[in-house]
């Protein structure tokens, strides 16, 4: 027993970076639960968005059968789910000021977000690019920090840490107008229109 928790402490004590999170999945085996891994998993970091980090915690690109060992081995063709699909993200979303220096490029940072984010950053819209809309129902929760949700006709709702959106399939932009980073998880479910 004493084994079992000094392993236990030992997996939850890894090295652990700002911004990293430890993924661990769960399946079946001959219908027996087992660790089917246990990671760390670091943050993209975006090149051309200074503090801009994204992290595809895990995907489903449609419903899963759960008859089948759950795997993911690749990065998807698109991070939004289809129909029936789910995804997780963790996100942190640098302050205004870094998109009103001078020095921003934002063609750049669109053609990066397109290779990223692919299934997403198609939907950013030209003329604002944080605003985009997609056919999911989104669980978004604020994990660190304050940000505020813009939706249609500038409309905007502040948030703090722990507060949560339920996104049904709205345009919406997040802002973040504070001085600090924010983080926040997003739980994406496919859905159809």
């Amino acid at each position: 027993m004493n084994s079992t928790i000094s392993k236990q402490k030992e997996l939850s004590k890894r090295d652990k970076k700002a911004g990293s999170y430890r993924r661990v999945v769960a399946g079946n085996v001959n219908g027996r639960s087992i660790v089917q891994s246990d990671e760390q998993m670091e943050p993209y970091q975006f090149k051309t968005v200074p503090g801009y980090e994204h992290t595809l915690i895990w995907i489903n690109a449609a419903t899963p059968d759960l008859s089948k060992e759950q795997r993911f081995d690749r990065y998807p063709d698109s991070v939004v789910p289809g129909p029936g699909g789910t995804s997780l993200h963790s996100v942190t979303f640098p302050p205004a000021s870094v998109f009103a220096d001078p020095s921003f490029d934002g063609e750049a940072a669109r053609d990066e977000a397109l290779i990223r984010l692919r299934g997403l950053a198609d939907h950013f819209e030209k003329e604002d690019p944080a605003m985009h809309k997609t056919n999911t129902v989104d669980y978004a929760v604020v994990y660190d920090g304050e940000i505020w949700l813009e939706l249609d006709d500038g409309k905007t709702i502040y948030l703090k840490r722990g507060d949560v959106v339920v996104q049904n399939g709205t345009r919406h932009a997040w802002r973040n107008k504070g001085t600090k980073p924010v983080t926040m998880l997003f739980f994406l479910n496919g859905a159809t229109v």
